[in-house]
């Protein structure tokens, strides 16, 4: 009659389970002196001016004037790359020169409904192949996976086609409906998160006469938050850095998103490198404050996602 040992069990599981996930995903440099996390932290910084050289010429060109960068452009000092004076006009300059904030706000709609999308639908069939039992599961399991070796250019043309005779070319939908479908990666790396927590959960909550749906929701999907988070980031960045997309399917330049408007800017303006590469700058900046944002349960999603049991 007293169901209260049944109903306590889920959530001292639930706090452990999240305890665990919290360590897996922490990363530390234990057992070393101060000298030798200096030198680890040098190796590092020196490892990232590669990638980091790019961006910071970008930013250096945008606040240069055009003689400034053309006449630099034949030095290989590193005087050359920093910009004397800073000229900051040239980002209310680039920022007239195309309608930025329509642009801005069709990319942050196409990102909200993707990853709301793509990140339900993936979780949803990750539980069924992680914790259900059905008929087939294997071989639908290894048929997803092996779509992920399929190159989307084998597909383009007859995905277009399907859109079209849908009376879909031209409007958002090419570009959000399939994120509802799920995403085979995502699928992957849920399912193999799921796959490690507890089955005592769902039997407990089984027990409690929840349902299958109400496992996933109430209990498999709060856990999972780094994991999703992880998702929700990489679905984030391939919907704001997508340009084919918008350029096979939007043929209104209302409904251009920012990718599709920088190339149009190239092509109108394409000796104004200020303005092209301030309109960049801006860009790129949304995504590296949500990188910093998120980097924590970044983290612990892929060490959750990747390790073992």
């Amino acid at each position: 009659m007293n169901n209260a040992p049944v109903n306590t069990a889920p959530a001292s599981n639930t706090m452990s389970v999240k305890q665990t996930i919290v360590a897996r995903g922490r990363r530390r440099l234990t057992g070393l002196s101060t000298g030798q996390k200096i030198a680890a932290h040098a190796v590092l910084l020196l490892l990232c001016l590669p990638a980091l050289l790019p961006l910071f010429w970008m930013v250096s060109t945008s606040l240069k004037g055009d003689t400034q960068i053309f006449a630099h452009s034949a030095s290989n000092t590193l005087s050359s790359l920093l910009p004397h004076p800073a000229v900051w006009s040239n980002y209310p300059k680039a920022l007239s020169a195309v309608p930025f904030g329509i642009y801005f706000q069709n990319t942050l709609f196409l990102c909200a409904c993707t990853v709301i999308g793509a990140v339900l639908s993936s979780s949803l069939v990750a539980y069924g192949f992680a914790k259900m039992e059905f008929k087939g599961k294997a071989f639908l399991f290894i048929l997803m996976i092996s779509t992920i070796a399929l190159p989307a250019q084998v597909t383009m043309v007859p995905v277009f086609g399907l859109f079209r005779a849908l009376h879909w070319y031209g409007t958002y939908l090419p570009l959000i409906v399939p994120a509802f479908c799920g995403a085979p990666f995502y699928i992957f790396l849920l399912t193999q998160f799921y796959r490690k927590l507890p089955d005592e959960l769902a039997e407990a909550a089984r027990l409690d006469g929840a349902s299958e749906w109400q496992i996933y929701w109430k209990v498999m999907l709060p856990l999972s938050r780094p994991a999703l988070a992880t998702c929700a980031l990489f679905q984030f960045l391939g919907t704001w850095n997508d340009f084919l997309g918008p350029l096979i399917y939007i043929n209104d330049p209302n409904r251009y998103t920012l990718a599709y408007g920088l190339q149009q800017l190239l092509s109108t303006h394409g000796g104004e490198w200020a303005s092209l590469m301030a309109d960049s700058t801006i860009f790129v900046l949304p995504i590296i404050v949500l990188f910093f944002f998120t980097q924590k349960l970044f983290v612990q999603g892929i060490a959750t996602t990747g390790g073992k049991n």
